[in-house]
């Protein structure tokens, strides 16, 4: 997972999400940099817009935690059904994640 801070931390900071600036940051924080995994997470980053998953994640997260009454709650379950045949980009940032542990 700090290999995937690292990258939010540099995008956040306005710059470019490279090897050297990954290695750095990494290295700054006392972790001992995986050539392999950086240049991994840099290649499945590329022409990933970052702001537009943190902003639908964050919107996934709002819509689920908000209470809903027994009538939605059936027609919420029927609309997941079909939303689940195709891959969410939650899911494929969530996908990151899993290549790092």
């Amino acid at each position: 997972m700090e290999y995937v801070y690292a990258a939010m931390l540099i995008h956040k900071a306005g710059k470019e999400i490279n090897e050297e600036n990954m290695k750095k940051v990494l290295e700054a924080a006392g972790v001992q940099v995986d050539t392999a995994k950086v240049k991994a997470l840099i290649a499945s980053l590329d022409g990933v817009n970052i702001d537009e998953v943190v902003k639908n994640a964050q919107t996934a997260q709002v819509v689920a935690a908000a209470p809903s009454s027994g009538a939605e709650a059936g027609e919420k379950k029927e609309e997941k059904k079909k939303e689940e045949d195709k891959p969410s980009v939650e899911e494929a940032a969530a996908g990151l994640g899993a290549l790092f542990g």
